[in-house]
């Protein structure tokens, strides 16, 4: 086995490959840049050709571009290409049904961009990576045979190809703590908005566009479902998403208190100011559990740091003592 993996003609085919995945990469990335220019240019001749109709000068109609709007156009760039990458076989395994379920459970209303986005980036990753691991593993690698490069190369493609999945899942649920975070705030508007007599639809209305600074998450999710509701779909149906993918209890008993409250109607401040102060009373535990653990760690952190110091203060005397009583007697 392993002079099979010392053959000259195995260490050529793994050098191929790599190289046939680096001019892959370039030519993707040149893809980019062509799509880029292409739609640089498309859009100026739009505009010189809107200037002129109007009578205005281009400067007036169009700024100069910045690198904001740049890097804007690259991503767009990007995004169509991994579209297009992503339409046959190969994109049912760049972006299976469950990554395409977080993106969409993330990105929420640019989830069609966003999968484009992964796509690509998973792609390029998973060739970079490898590239990478032969590059700053090579003096490493040479005394190791050719075993140890292709462990290299795998371990640099599982964690290129791995690396957006896991960048997405730690957005998600840092988005769905930021919406536990949001809901006792939206408990308490929600109370106070119907309090004033408003209906079920322009309490949602005011928490959109007035409270979306203080709790993006949820009036994100509260706008998304008063489109959905616009659009023909259920009062539970539109809030399905909110109910069901964020795995909160306390959500999903506030859906459905929405949903009951838009179909029958009725007073809710009472139930509302109950549950308010059950999440607050919820809260309130998780946060002495929380206390709790931190207190077992740093226990553990002081003994660990301040018990080597206790010894020496205290027990030193006594070593010394002890050591200077051998000695005597070895000596005498």
């Amino acid at each position: 086995m392993q002079a099979m993996l010392n053959d000259p003609s195995a260490r050529w085919f793994l050098i191929s490959a790599v190289i046939a995945m680096m001019i892959a990469c370039l030519v993707v990335s040149v893809a980019v840049f062509v799509r880029v220019g292409r739609a640089d240019r498309n859009r100026a001749v739009v505009d010189r050709a809107l200037a002129a109709r109007e009578g205005v000068a281009l400067d007036a109609v169009r700024p100069p571009k910045g690198a904001r709007e740049r890097a804007a156009a690259m991503t767009h760039a990007a995004s169509s290409m991994g579209l297009r990458i992503g339409q046959g076989r190969l994109g049912e395994s760049l972006l299976a049904a469950e990554d395409r379920r977080l993106v969409e459970l993330y990105f929420l209303d640019q989830s069609q961009r966003a999968r484009g986005l992964f796509i690509m980036s998973r792609a390029v990753l998973a060739v970079l990576f490898p590239l990478l691991a032969w590059w700053l593993l090579d003096d490493f690698l040479d005394r190791r045979g050719v075993l140890a490069w292709m462990i290299a190369v795998f371990f640099g493609f599982a964690v290129g190809w791995m690396l957006p999945k896991w960048w997405l899942m730690r957005r998600w649920r840092a988005r769905r703590k930021q919406a536990e975070n949001e809901l006792p705030l939206l408990i308490d508007l929600l109370r106070l908005l119907q309090g004033v007599g408003l209906s079920v639809d322009q309490s949602i209305h005011v928490l959109v566009t007035d409270f979306r600074t203080v709790m993006p998450v949820l009036a994100a999710e509260m706008r998304h479902s008063a489109e959905l509701h616009t659009r023909g779909r259920s009062r539970e149906q539109s809030l399905g998403r909110l109910a069901v993918d964020y795995e909160n209890d306390d959500l999903t008993a506030i859906c459905r208190l929405i949903v009951q409250v838009d179909k029958h109607g009725g007073a809710v401040q009472e139930p509302l100011a109950r549950f308010s102060d059950r999440v607050r009373e919820r809260r309130k535990l998780d946060l002495k559990a929380h206390v709790a653990r931190l207190t077992v760690k740093m226990t553990g952190v002081m003994v660990l740091t301040l018990l080597p110091a206790l010894l020496i203060v205290t027990g030193g005397a006594g070593f010394l003592a002890v050591i200077r009583g051998l000695s005597r007697i070895n000596g005498g």
